[in-house]
């Protein structure tokens, strides 16, 4: 069961920090979770869990397609291995890895993509990733997800240690985002969540994206325009049932994401209103064509036109 939190304009605790202290809260519970770094301790903070778990901790260096070797061959040996790297660098980077040696041979590999799309910041284009779930949810039987804040993270990652065998990916910021839920809440893997309701317009976002969604349907509802707002925060699987009965009587449906149009949130509801023939107008808002670039996130977000008031002037276009 999920709140809202009181607050939205609240940074909550980062990211980084949360996936960390709960990957240091499931060591105590299970000797089996292990850690795997690609030479970014300093920056997700699993040097934190290099101290207090030495034992449980591999530091595989620049190599991000070892790390996922590694980590399926410790699968195999019994181990709960999670790994964390950028999201270019944890995907598209080493995804035959991924693909064969995780989930063609059925063992277990929980990914950590960090900074995903604008989150990348001053990093730039060489680690900006707007094509990681579009990659995942290709390989069968992943769980892949975009984190919208620090506690829907810390829910994903105690809930990616009890999935069993597969490929398990969450993209999320390693930085503060602004709160979304309230601490505590928990959520249904493969279901999404109806944060907002509203009679004219579907907005299904996900990720860092939510907290934007919501403001938009707050400054279109002063305009008049009614907007229901879902947190498709499980791409893979994704909430069919939920799309289906949610976009019943809706002028139109708008997917948001800090992702490419192609192979992320936006492609998986087009396919859902596609194969049930539900009849109304998709706008798929998203990265078109680009790759990254240097700069500010704040300033990146607008450069991609992925903010509040881009989404306001998208879905007013979609009614006219």
């Amino acid at each position: 069961m999920f709140q809202l939190a009181q607050d939205r304009s609240q940074m909550g605790t980062e990211l980084r920090a949360v996936v960390v202290s709960t990957l240091q809260d499931l060591m105590k519970e299970n000797d089996r979770v292990v850690a795997l770094e690609a030479d970014l301790g300093g920056a997700s903070g699993f040097t934190k869990i290099q101290a207090s778990n030495p034992d449980r901790f591999v530091q595989c260096g620049i190599a991000e397609a070892d790390m996922m070797g590694i980590a399926a061959g410790m699968s195999s040996e019994g181990f709960i291995p999670f790994t964390h790297t950028f999201g270019p660098f944890a995907t598209r980077r080493c995804f035959d890895q991924v693909f064969l040696s995780g989930a063609y041979a059925g063992n277990t590999i929980n990914i950590y993509g960090s900074d995903p799309g604008f989150a990348v910041a001053t990093n730039g284009g060489t680690h900006t990733t707007y094509e990681d779930m579009g990659l995942m949810r290709t390989i069968p039987g992943a769980v892949v997800c975009d984190a919208a804040d620090a506690t829907q993270m810390e829910w994903i990652i105690r809930a990616f240690a009890n999935l069993g065998a597969g490929v398990h990916y969450v993209r999320g910021n390693r930085k503060a985002v602004r709160e979304v839920y309230a601490p505590g809440s928990t959520f249904e893997m493969g279901k999404g969540n109806v944060l907002r309701s509203g009679s004219d317009v579907l907005i299904i976002a996900a990720g860092q994206l939510v907290s934007d969604a919501l403001d938009a349907a707050e400054t279109l509802e002063a305009q008049g325009i009614s907007c229901e707002v879902i947190d498709m925060f499980c791409v893979k699987p994704l909430d069919v049932d939920l799309v289906v009965s949610e976009t019943a009587g809706k002028k139109c449906v708008v997917t948001f994401e800090n992702h490419g149009v192609i192979g992320g949130l936006g492609s998986a509801v087009a396919e859902v209103l596609a194969e049930k023939n539900l009849g109304v107008p998709l706008v798929r808002h998203g990265v078109v064509e680009r790759f990254g670039q240097v700069g500010p996130a704040s300033f990146l977000q607008k450069e991609y036109h992925l903010t509040a008031d881009d989404l306001v002037n998208t879905v007013t276009e979609a009614l006219a």
